[in-house]
């Protein structure tokens, strides 16, 4: 592996376990300026206090999310882009690039690709290209490779999802995200097929942190690589409260109970 992408990649993930917890927050451009992400330098300082390993943002992260304190965190920026309010959300289009990433002072960057869409071609083509520019530059690459179209039924089912990340692997990613399969024996077998890192994207709000807590825990049991959680993180009423109970979980294999035990004790503090 390229020197340059060994080092980048040290920054963005645990070196001694090789997993990695990521938060996303370019939930600005798919769907607006929600709940959790009006104040970016806020936002951010939470995530890292936690012990978050990166954050993922657009190119108007590291502008409006600059801090001049706390802890270091690492930066992913996105290269991929759409709206919920296009014709086709599943749609995404290159709106940034390596070099720019780079100038930006980022540690890797990340493509967003829906297999199964109509434009998957082009999806797939921008990936390639991506995947060059990498190469070149030393930039680690996370794909977020997601099963979305008219054929898919179940975005969750392990034979499409396996099926998506394996492409990601095989296009030359660094790091695959991609769903949850619900159960720790289906995701096995996404992490057996896929022989890049596989971490979880976190979908939707959960209906309670034990939810959140026993997906990260059953995936991180099977050999997941860790996290890449948005939503459930950030809008949280504790954002660094639920990053630590995470974080015991992938990077000190603490069980279930103990992680909720260290959220509680975070939340008593908090009030």
């Amino acid at each position: 592996m390229i020197l340059g992408k060994k080092i980048r990649l040290e920054r963005i993930m645990n070196r001694l376990n090789k997993k990695t917890i990521i938060v996303p927050l370019d939930h600005g451009v798919t769907v607006g300026p929600i709940d959790g992400l009006i104040n970016l330098t806020k936002t951010v300082d939470q995530i890292a206090e936690g012990g978050a390993n990166a954050v993922i943002g657009h190119l108007g992260l590291p502008i409006y999310g600059h801090r001049n304190s706390g802890k270091d965190i690492g930066l992913i920026l996105h290269l991929s882009a759409s709206t919920s309010l296009a014709p086709d959300p599943n749609s995404k289009v290159l709106v940034n690039n390596v070099r720019r990433a780079i100038k930006m002072g980022a540690d890797a960057v990340s493509i967003h690709i829906n297999i199964g869409a109509e434009d998957e071609k082009d999806m797939l083509r921008d990936f390639g290209n991506v995947v060059e520019e990498c190469m070149e530059w030393g930039m680690p690459l996370i794909a977020m490779m997601y099963p979305r179209g008219k054929k898919i039924n179940q975005e969750n089912d392990v034979n499409v999802v396996k099926h998506a990340a394996r492409v990601g692997a095989e296009l030359g990613a660094d790091i695959i995200k991609t769903n949850y399969t619900g159960s720790p024996e289906t995701f096995a077998e996404v992490i057996k097929t896929c022989p890049a890192p596989v971490i979880i994207a976190g979908g939707e709000k959960l209906e309670s942190d034990d939810d959140l807590l026993e997906m990260v825990y059953y995936a991180n049991q099977v050999g997941g690589a860790g996290i890449s959680i948005g939503r459930n993180i950030f809008q949280h009423s504790s954002p660094t409260a639920i990053v630590k109970a995470v974080a015991a979980i992938i990077h000190n294999n603490a069980s279930i109970k103990e992680a909720r035990e260290i959220l509680n004790e975070e939340l008593r503090k908090k009030k």
